[in-house]
């Protein structure tokens, strides 16, 4: 589906192909989340990932939850921005010698993912709630205030110690 394609008509079929979009993207992230809790170095960091797993994986079943609610067969379709920020983090983390670089360059790759997360959350919140769907709306809220936080950890992290180590790397 190209983006100038005629398989979207209507708000509903938008709202079910971003749905369709991020259900992708939440999966490839449970799949790049294990790298990155091996690759961090901050005990801390590592904590936080690990604990983001567990979230994302409640997140993939919220998502589901939605697509039954709204009457869809669970199934999700290729995330070329997702795809392309674990690419580029892929790309980042390969060049990294130094471990607290590598630290600080982590959680620039999880916040890219996890503003990317924030702005498709948003919008399908807002599309649901458009389309009389605040059941939807509440489902998926869950899961917006839970990627928020966590950006806000990483943010916590990074500016409280993680950054200043890497700063003072040589």
């Amino acid at each position: 589906m190209g983006i100038f394609s005629k398989d979207i008509r209507t708000m509903d079929d938008l709202f079910v192909h971003t749905l369709r979009d991020v259900y992708y993207a939440e999966n490839r992230i449970v799949k790049a989340l294990p790298e990155m809790i091996e690759k961090a170095g901050d005990p801390q960091l590592k904590q936080a990932f690990k604990a983001h797993l567990g979230e994302t994986e409640n997140h993939i079943a919220r998502l589901q939850e939605v697509f039954r609610m709204h009457g869809l067969e669970v199934r999700g379709v290729d995330c070329p921005a997702i795809d392309g920020i674990i690419e580029e983090t892929d790309d980042v983390v390969g060049e990294v010698d130094d471990p607290k670089v590598l630290d600080a360059a982590l959680i620039a790759a999880a916040q890219a993912v996890e503003h990317y997360e924030i702005t498709r959350y948003g919008t399908l919140i807002a599309w649901a709630k458009q389309l009389g769907r605040t059941d939807c709306a509440s489902v998926l809220q869950k899961t917006l205030d839970e990627e928020k936080a966590t950006d806000l950890k990483l943010t916590s992290m990074a500016e409280g110690s993680v950054n200043q180590k890497a700063r003072a790397a040589r």
